[in-house]
């Protein structure tokens, strides 16, 4: 799998590159800008850019532009965000599209070597990684609003939660210590409850009910 690394801190950058070349990941290149990083997702087409939010000049958000402007000229391309602290506005923007091959996930997770590969795998393959974090910041704020998500119960939510991360049925069970029937259930109720068809992508199911979340947040 071919990677384009953007990231200016050289001393995280070289990690990073060296991290996933163990694990089988191509690093085709590793930029400190977001300029460059548009640059060589134009020149390699990877499989997957992965991109600080902040970068230079301002260290505002230019990774996060440089990713939704990726999505849209390179489709193909998986693209995750990396990020020091949970921004929920970012999370929206890069899930407001619809589409799958989208990850936002926390610096602290890289530690966890084998969850972080599988979650860029997930991405290239054309699913959605959404960090823990992220997914019950969304959720937890989507059910204190007046909405419909705030009508569901306590263990809708947490199924919720773990569907906002992009875990299958199965997943799901074994994390709540319930039958993969019972966690069907579960979802088709949510679904009910949020008047989603229930779609047979689990990806566009994910963004789905991510994207209901934060219009109700």
């Amino acid at each position: 799998m071919r990677v384009v690394i953007a990231e200016d801190e050289v001393l995280l950058r070289e990690g990073l590159g060296y991290l996933l070349a163990g694990d089988g990941f191509t690093v085709v290149a590793a930029v400190g800008t977001a300029e460059q990083l548009e640059r060589e997702v134009a020149r390699h087409e990877p499989d997957l850019a992965i991109t600080d939010i902040r970068m230079p000049p301002t260290y505002t958000d230019e990774g996060l532009v440089a990713a939704l402007r990726i999505r849209h000229a390179h489709p193909r391309v998986g693209v995750v965000v990396l990020s020091q602290h949970v921004q929920r506005r970012y999370a929206a923007e890069l899930l407001a599209p619809g589409r799958g091959g989208i990850g936002y996930l926390l610096k602290q997770r890289i530690a966890d070597v084998s969850t972080f590969t599988a979650d860029l795998r997930r991405v290239a393959a054309g699913g959605t990684a959404l960090d823990a974090e992220v997914a019950s910041v969304l959720v937890a704020r989507a059910s204190r609003g007046d909405g419909v998500v705030a009508a569901l119960t306590p263990r809708q939510i947490e199924v919720l939660t773990l569907m906002a991360q992009g875990r299958s049925n199965a997943a799901i069970a074994a994390a709540l210590f319930l039958t993969e029937k019972a966690v069907v259930q579960h979802t088709s109720n949510i679904y009910d409850a949020l008047g989603l068809q229930v779609d047979a992508d689990d990806h566009r199911r994910v963004l789905a009910v991510i994207r209901y979340l934060e219009g109700a947040a």
